[in-house]
């Protein structure tokens, strides 16, 4: 009876902070106190160096680069102090940090579309796999989101796995999204741009829920210091979990319909392929579109029919699928030496 007396008070000792952790939380996460200037200039000027690294990672497509401006971003500060000014009923500083995200956010756009002003061609989907990446988010994304917020808040409340922070800065993904949406709003492609910035807000739903439910495991808010009453932090974490559904919906849609175009290009590759084949062409590649199905193919002339391409993609019940082809003819031309 004692031994498991005593167990049940260590797994509670594990899954509880002392008012020393909630003190090293909001020395770490709020934007108060006697240095908040200090904590606002170092803010401000990581935020718009990583915009600028991340940027210039996109147009150039450079991984290395983005990633970098991933670990030099300090977004993700004000997206946990918003999570332990809800944990801890801290309406002021719940305030300060959401503004700060808002703000921030809108920097790093800003920043993305002014960088799109001196490219001399459009950043977008077709031209930087950067901006292919964050332009159609999924479910899936939500699902890694939550994984990895739980990550880095889990860090933040055991000082001893702090050192797994930069790995969640990587895998979150915060400021690169915004320069996409800033970027390709400048190169006229509002859909894309709309498409990043819904990943931005997948990322930053699933480290609140995240964040709240790790804060509420560990009791942050029935630590001695905090012993408040209210049904605030429940009326919080109903709002957060209703934007994450919000979320959820047209992240929904947007993996059925990547799925459906998956599917529907792997058939048509298959189709194309026989079509082609027995005339010496070649499928060099099959890319779905938001306007279809386009498909490259390659070789001898003459080309193959093609209506005969659409009568057996319409046998193959791909009759839904607009596809257009391009045609590259290949000519053999012989230029002997002279005699």
């Amino acid at each position: 009876m004692a031994a498991a007396e005593q167990g049940a008070g260590v797994r509670t000792t594990l899954l509880r902070v002392e008012g020393d952790d909630v003190r090293r939380m909001r020395q770490q996460l709020l934007f108060d106190g006697p240095d908040a200037r200090r904590k606002l200039s170092r803010f401000w000027t990581l935020l718009i160096l990583a915009a600028v690294i991340a940027t210039a990672g996109i147009v150039s497509d450079s991984t290395a680069t983005v990633i970098g401006a991933m670990i030099v971003a300090p977004l993700m500060t004000p997206i946990l102090g918003s999570v332990l000014s809800i944990a801890t009923g801290d309406g002021r500083n719940l305030v300060r940090s959401l503004a700060l995200v808002i703000t921030g956010a809108l920097s790093v756009v800003c920043v993305g579309y002014l960088i799109g002003l001196t490219v001399p061609y459009d950043v977008v989907a077709a031209t930087s796999s950067q901006v292919a990446g964050r332009v159609h988010p999924r479910l899936i994304d939500l699902v890694a989101a939550l994984a990895t917020g739980a990550v880095g808040s889990f860090a933040l409340v055991r000082s001893d796995v702090s050192d797994t922070l930069p790995g969640v800065a990587i895998a979150i993904s915060l400021v690169p999204p915004l320069a996409v949406a800033g970027i390709t709003l400048e190169s006229h492609s509002p859909h894309q741009s709309l498409g990043a910035t819904l990943l931005f807000l997948t990322n930053v739903a699933a480290i609140l829920l995240s964040g709240l439910i790790v804060m509420a495991l560990y009791r942050v808010r029935q630590t001695e210091q905090l012993a408040t009453k209210g049904r605030g932090g429940r009326l919080s974490l109903a709002i957060v979990l209703g934007f994450v559904l919000a979320i959820a919906v047209p992240l929904a849609v947007t993996s059925r319909t990547i799925t459906r175009e998956s599917i529907d290009s792997s058939r048509v590759q298959t189709v194309a392929a026989r079509w082609a084949t027995p005339a010496g062409w070649i499928v060099d590649s099959v890319d779905p579109g938001s306007e279809g199905i386009t498909i490259h193919a390659a070789g001898p002339p003459p080309a193959p029919a093609s209506a005969t391409l659409r009568n057996d993609l319409d046998s193959a019940g791909l009759g839904h699928v607009h596809v257009q082809l391009v045609l590259v003819p290949q000519y053999t031309i012989d230029l002997p030496t002279k005699p």
